[in-house]
Protein backbone atom coordinates (compact mmCIF):
# COMPACT_ATOMS: atom_id res chain seq x y z
CA UNK A 1 0.00 0.00 0.00
CA UNK A 2 1.41 3.32 -1.23
CA UNK A 3 2.29 5.81 2.09
CA UNK A 4 2.53 9.10 0.44
CA UNK A 5 1.15 11.65 2.16
CA UNK A 6 -1.18 12.71 -0.29
CA UNK A 7 -2.17 9.53 -1.00
CA UNK A 8 -3.18 8.63 2.76
CA UNK A 9 -4.81 12.30 2.59
CA UNK A 10 -6.62 11.07 -0.43
CA UNK A 11 -8.31 8.31 1.33
CA UNK A 12 -8.83 9.86 4.21
CA UNK A 13 -10.93 12.32 2.71
CA UNK A 14 -13.15 9.51 1.43
CA UNK A 15 -13.67 8.28 4.60
CA UNK A 16 -15.06 11.64 5.91
CA UNK A 17 -16.85 11.70 2.77
CA UNK A 18 -19.18 9.00 3.22
CA UNK A 19 -18.56 9.12 6.46
CA UNK A 20 -20.55 12.75 6.58
CA UNK A 21 -23.39 10.64 3.62
CA UNK A 22 -23.54 8.05 6.23
CA UNK A 23 -24.42 10.08 9.45
CA UNK A 24 -26.84 12.43 6.95
CA UNK A 25 -28.57 9.41 5.84
CA UNK A 26 -29.07 7.87 9.33
CA UNK A 27 -30.18 11.05 10.74
CA UNK A 28 -32.75 11.50 7.34
CA UNK A 29 -33.89 7.77 8.73
CA UNK A 30 -34.29 8.78 12.18
CA UNK A 31 -36.42 12.04 11.04
CA UNK A 32 -38.66 9.55 8.91
CA UNK A 33 -39.20 7.15 11.53
CA UNK A 34 -39.85 9.83 13.70
CA UNK A 35 -42.37 11.87 11.17
CA UNK A 36 -43.90 9.11 10.01
CA UNK A 37 -47.68 9.82 10.63
CA UNK A 38 -47.04 13.75 8.74
CA UNK A 39 -48.06 11.86 5.28
CA UNK A 40 -47.17 15.16 3.70
CA UNK A 41 -43.88 15.13 5.07
CA UNK A 42 -43.21 11.48 4.76
CA UNK A 43 -44.53 9.47 2.02
CA UNK A 44 -44.51 5.87 0.87
CA UNK A 45 -41.59 7.23 -1.85
CA UNK A 46 -39.88 9.15 1.29
CA UNK A 47 -39.87 5.10 3.10
CA UNK A 48 -38.66 3.64 0.11
CA UNK A 49 -35.94 6.03 -0.71
CA UNK A 50 -35.20 6.61 2.95
CA UNK A 51 -34.16 3.27 3.71
CA UNK A 52 -32.21 2.50 0.63
CA UNK A 53 -29.59 5.48 1.35
CA UNK A 54 -29.60 4.45 4.96
CA UNK A 55 -28.34 0.53 3.67
CA UNK A 56 -26.33 2.09 0.82
CA UNK A 57 -24.72 4.68 2.91
CA UNK A 58 -24.06 1.92 5.63
CA UNK A 59 -22.12 -0.39 2.54
CA UNK A 60 -20.42 2.49 1.18
CA UNK A 61 -18.91 2.74 4.62
CA UNK A 62 -17.40 -0.21 4.58
CA UNK A 63 -16.11 -0.11 1.25
CA UNK A 64 -14.50 3.21 2.15
CA UNK A 65 -13.47 1.30 5.72
CA UNK A 66 -12.01 -1.73 3.50
CA UNK A 67 -10.63 0.50 0.56
CA UNK A 68 -8.83 2.55 2.87
CA UNK A 69 -7.00 -0.98 4.62
CA UNK A 70 -5.77 -1.57 0.90
CA UNK A 71 -8.89 -3.77 -0.12
CA UNK A 72 -8.84 -3.82 -3.91
CA UNK A 73 -12.29 -5.19 -4.72
CA UNK A 74 -13.55 -2.81 -2.08
CA UNK A 75 -12.24 0.06 -3.82
CA UNK A 76 -14.01 -1.31 -7.08
CA UNK A 77 -16.96 -1.36 -5.37
CA UNK A 78 -17.18 1.78 -4.02
CA UNK A 79 -16.17 3.55 -7.47
CA UNK A 80 -19.25 1.81 -8.96
CA UNK A 81 -21.61 2.62 -5.90
CA UNK A 82 -20.30 6.38 -5.89
CA UNK A 83 -21.16 6.72 -9.32
CA UNK A 84 -24.53 4.63 -9.37
CA UNK A 85 -25.55 6.81 -6.29
CA UNK A 86 -24.90 10.35 -7.89
CA UNK A 87 -26.76 9.59 -10.75
CA UNK A 88 -29.88 7.99 -8.94
CA UNK A 89 -29.74 11.22 -6.63
CA UNK A 90 -29.89 13.59 -9.50
CA UNK A 91 -33.09 11.56 -10.67
CA UNK A 92 -34.60 11.82 -7.25
CA UNK A 93 -33.93 15.38 -7.68
CA UNK A 94 -35.33 15.73 -10.93
CA UNK A 95 -38.46 13.84 -10.80
CA UNK A 96 -41.43 16.44 -10.55
CA UNK A 97 -44.07 16.04 -7.40
CA UNK A 98 -42.46 12.12 -6.14
CA UNK A 99 -40.44 13.59 -3.79
CA UNK A 100 -41.22 16.32 -0.74
CA UNK A 101 -38.37 19.42 -1.19
CA UNK A 102 -36.89 18.68 1.87
CA UNK A 103 -36.04 15.34 0.85
CA UNK A 104 -34.88 16.63 -2.53
CA UNK A 105 -32.50 19.00 -0.65
CA UNK A 106 -30.79 16.19 1.56
CA UNK A 107 -30.30 14.45 -1.48
CA UNK A 108 -28.69 17.20 -2.80
CA UNK A 109 -26.09 17.33 -0.18
CA UNK A 110 -25.69 14.00 -0.25
CA UNK A 111 -24.80 13.92 -3.49
CA UNK A 112 -21.89 16.80 -3.37
CA UNK A 113 -20.63 14.60 -0.63
CA UNK A 114 -20.45 11.22 -2.84
CA UNK A 115 -19.73 13.85 -6.05
CA UNK A 116 -16.38 14.37 -3.90
CA UNK A 117 -15.95 10.54 -3.69
CA UNK A 118 -16.22 10.04 -7.45
CA UNK A 119 -14.02 12.81 -7.90
CA UNK A 120 -11.18 10.88 -5.55
CA UNK A 121 -11.57 7.90 -6.73
CA UNK A 122 -12.16 8.43 -10.27
CA UNK A 123 -8.90 10.34 -9.96
CA UNK A 124 -5.34 8.78 -11.22
CA UNK A 125 -3.56 9.17 -7.79
CA UNK A 126 -5.81 6.42 -6.44
CA UNK A 127 -7.02 4.68 -8.86
CA UNK A 128 -3.19 4.23 -9.81
CA UNK A 129 -2.74 3.14 -6.26
CA UNK A 130 -5.26 0.26 -6.73
CA UNK A 131 -4.28 -0.79 -10.23
CA UNK A 132 -1.31 -2.70 -8.81
CA UNK A 133 -2.83 -4.02 -6.17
Amino acid sequence: MDTKPQTRTALRTVKLLVGGYLLLSLVTFVAIVLLRDHHSVVTAAVWVRGTIVALTSLLMFSFAARAARGSRGAFLRLRIASAVMVVAIVVIIALPGTFPMWLRLEQGVCGLLLLGVVALVHGRRLRSLFAGA
